[in-house]
């Protein structure tokens, strides 16, 4: 049930584009060839029975997200001996804390200065919060050397989501900001 939590909870981003603090971020290998990247498979899982999952519905939304996102791109699922490059993801939660202190004023005094003093009161209140950063890492590994080749990330802080709908849109939507901007483009000198 952990992982479900920790796969809900690293993809449980902000629904609200408005509010989003979803941050991408992505690298890869300067020396691989994208263009030469036509077709790719999921790394197997090694357990002993694979057709079920403690976070077997996450899985399925990000694997369909993932999918649809690449062959959007041209690059098509294909079997394991046969791909180009071999996809697997990770999930993983950070606990941050946010400390703020805020000083306030009531009260006006025109007269202020260093013989009238302020009036009014200073009031000094700090909150702290606690919340979670979840993050998911989508790698992609060159099938025949065993390079990594290509690794994104998506972030945000997490927010809990009810229904399964609202689920499929989170998931959609970081996935898709995570490949926006996949394959690289290569700098111009």
């Amino acid at each position: 049930m952990k992982q479900v939590k920790v796969v809900l909870a690293a993809l449980s981003l902000c629904a609200l584009s408005a509010c989003s603090s979803m941050k991408t971020s992505s690298d890869y290998d300067p020396a691989a060839n994208f263009s030469d990247v036509k077709t790719y498979a999921w790394v197997e899982k090694k357990t002993q029975d694979s057709s079920y999952h403690l976070d077997g519905l996450m899985d399925q939304r990000v694997r369909s997200a993932v999918d649809s996102q690449l062959s959007l791109k041209g690059v098509k699922l294909t079997e394991p001996s046969t791909a180009d490059v071999l996809v697997n993801y990770l999930t993983k939660v950070d606990k941050k804390i946010n400390v703020d202190t805020f000083n306030t004023n009531y009260g006006y005094n025109p007269y202020y200065g260093p013989r009238w003093g302020m009036s009014g009161s200073m009031h000094t209140q700090t909150t702290v919060r606690e919340y979670e950063v979840g993050t998911l890492i989508l790698d992609m590994v060159d099938r025949e050397s065993g390079k990594l080749i290509w690794r994104g990330s998506v972030a945000d802080t997490i927010r809990d989501k009810n229904t399964p709908e609202e689920r499929i849109e989170v998931v959609n939507q970081a996935i898709a900001a995570m490949l926006m901007n996949y394959p690289p483009k290569p700098e111009a000198k």
